[in-house]
């Protein structure tokens, strides 16, 4: 492996192979027409996923940039049915008092096609459960240690956590019960992290559905600045 020192530290020579443009295109649609099955699922069938695909999965969000490198997350997975049990019990204590008059009626109106409530029995249904932490600060040898753009770097992580979960034949529901600070006590985590969010990880149940709901189109979403011809 070559290496180089830069401004003091050793760098090594980064080389990834060069695609020609048709094979650029072909990877970015084929990639697109996966991601774009994507869809979020609160029905999970219990039979058991093989662990080694679940850490796989998170050591794939792992790769995600993070602001000087610091990698300011942490990854809690969950199997063991009592605490998912008490996940659950938790959230649906906080969702309910949510549905009850925290959220305005304008955005129990949105979540209405989506067929939401406070009641969450995909905690408990998921074969596993990861909970996103993100880490205030770091500590090395009992120091602190700065961590910079933590929730865009956790946020990242989480978006290839998704796409990582769905390229394995996996399905998946971002939850985020509001607060959320019961998980730091039930898993026990130190002050400096903070939950980020709340997935859910299975099969899909033999026979599930999904809202018919739409992703807006390029045209909605992009803003073109390029002067170049296409």
């Amino acid at each position: 492996m070559e290496k180089k020192k830069i401004s003091g530290h050793d760098h090594i020579r980064y080389e990834r192979p060069q695609l020609s443009p048709k094979e650029m295109l072909e990877k970015s649609r084929d990639f697109f027409d996966q991601m774009d099955q994507r869809r979020t699922v609160r029905e999970f069938d219990t039979r058991p996923v093989p662990l080694e695909v679940i850490e796989n999965i998170i050591k794939t969000a792992s790769t995600a940039p993070s602001g000087a490198h610091k990698q300011p997350w942490t990854f809690c997975l969950i199997s063991d049915p009592e605490m998912k049990k008490k996940i659950r019990q938790a959230a649906e204590e906080e969702e309910k008092i949510s549905y009850g008059g925290r959220m305005s009626d304008t955005w129990k109106a949105d979540l209405k096609p989506l067929g939401t409530n406070w009641e969450k029995p995909f905690l408990e249904e998921a074969p596993y459960l990861i909970v996103v932490f993100k880490q205030s600060y770091g500590m090395e040898n009992g120091e602190k240690v700065q961590h910079y753009y933590v929730s865009e770097s956790v946020g990242i992580a989480c978006g290839f956590l998704i796409a990582a979960i769905h390229q394995a034949g996996l399905v998946a529901v971002t939850h985020t019960p509001s607060p959320m600070n019961f998980l730091s006590k039930l898993l026990d985590r130190p002050s400096q992290e903070k939950p980020f969010l709340l997935v859910p990880v299975g099969y899909p149940k033999a026979e599930t559905y999904v809202p018919d709901i739409h992703r807006k189109p390029l045209e909605e979403i992009i803003i073109r600045f390029y002067d170049y011809p296409q």
